[in-house]
């Protein structure tokens, strides 16, 4: 059994009035509540080291017994974008032609959605989010990874949030099935493809669909 971890001194938490807690929740509510999806990027380019910083962010997530299960690769170079776009087309070409449901294809169809994904170009960035299902160290043991899926998750929450922070738009993209990415990125087998966010600046006059979000109510309940 491993040896407990040695202890250091919590950082400390600033104990607000309860006003202050008040604003500064709502202020980060309505900082969130501007973030939307979109499909239509600007090919400005953004600084490498806002995107690391961002990336450094999502690395303070929890995870099971603090494994950290995740690695994201971050593309930028065109070739290996057209690649991953090529790939992806045909899986959805696949997915809309042939695999997805009926339900399905009409709970997309208010979203305007296809198999085309300019987006993967246009882009500055492709932040491929792997989850490590299991990791060798350099003695060849490999070591299990309990709840990779939930901890890589909860990471890429606030590498969303991290992003909306600084300008940056962000589009959750899940081709099915992501095995080529392992194969274009050369990324080895024990990392499982979660997920493509697609990063950059909107394009200009970008229109998003007008939708609205679940009220508190309905999403919550105090017991």
């Amino acid at each position: 059994m491993a040896s407990p971890i040695p202890s250091v001194a919590l950082a400390p938490y600033p104990r607000y009035s309860e006003e202050e807690m008040r604003l500064r929740a709502k202020a980060l509510h309505e900082a969130l509540n501007t973030r939307r999806t979109v499909r239509d990027f600007s090919d400005a380019p953004v600084p490498r080291e806002v995107v690391e910083a961002c990336i450094a962010t999502a690395g303070t997530a929890p995870s099971g017994a603090n494994q950290q299960p995740w690695h994201f690769a971050v593309v930028s170079d065109p070739e290996i974008k057209r690649q991953i776009r090529e790939a992806a087309e045909e899986e959805e070409r696949a997915f809309y032609e042939r695999r997805a449901s009926d339900d399905w294809l009409e709970a997309l169809s208010h979203l305007g959605t296809d198999a085309d994904k300019p987006f993967l170009e246009t882009a500055p960035y492709l932040i491929v989010v792997f989850a490590l299902v299991n990791r060798t160290d350099e003695k060849g043991e490999r070591t299990k990874h309990y709840y990779p899926y939930e901890s890589t998750g909860l990471a890429t929450g606030l590498l969303i949030s991290a992003l909306h922070n600084v300008g940056l738009a962000s589009l959750t993209h899940t081709p099915n099935p992501m095995k080529f990415l392992n194969e274009v990125l050369g990324r080895s087998s024990n990392e499982r493809p979660f997920l493509i966010l697609v990063t950059g600046y909107p394009a200009d006059g970008v229109r998003v669909p007008d939708i609205e979000r679940r009220s508190l109510e309905e999403i919550c309940t105090f017991y």
